[in-house]
């Protein structure tokens, strides 16, 4: 049987796709953000995560306010302090942990008013028992910009 489209249906279809060609991407490591806030978000993820595999806590700290909420699917809900001291335990009782983002998955998205929205997946690694013990989760952080300084106000971790 043969498909009957009218012309009008056709112009409005062509109209909607050439349309939507001209929308911004709304998946991928650039969604809705300027290229300079992608590119600061990038740089900073590295220093958190520069910090995280260098085991300096007092540099990891730095990086987050001091009325941070991190929530964690598992772990529950921690503020500043509680953090401290659990990166402090983790790297003594797992001296070879690391976190890697994943590449291509980072997103970025303005907060008006506040900073930004960090999306996207790390894998942590060390050692159990001479091998490799690596998970790969999803994070979103949101960074609070005071002047020329941005730091992390709020951390998900999920999907462990």
């Amino acid at each position: 049987m043969k498909r009957f489209f009218p012309i009008p249906f056709l112009i409005v279809a062509a109209f909607l796709v050439s349309a939507r060609a001209g929308e911004p991407e709304t998946t991928g490591k650039k969604a809705a953000t300027s290229e300079e806030l992608f590119e600061t978000i990038a740089r900073l993820d590295g220093d958190v995560f520069g910090a995280f595999n260098a085991h300096d806590v007092d540099r990891l700290m730095s990086l987050f306010t001091e009325d941070l909420e991190f929530y964690h699917d598992t772990g529950g809900l921690a503020d500043y302090r509680q953090n401290a001291e659990g990166f402090r335990r983790m790297f003594a009782s797992t001296p070879d942990i690391r976190r890697d983002l994943v590449k291509g998955s980072l997103e970025v998205y303005p907060v008006k008013d506040y900073g930004a929205m960090e999306i996207g997946e790390h894998r942590f690694c060390h050692k159990e028992n001479g091998k490799d013990d690596c998970g790969t989760f999803k994070f979103a952080m949101v960074w609070r910009k005071t002047g020329e300084s941005w730091k992390i106000s709020r951390v998900l971790s999920y999907g462990h």
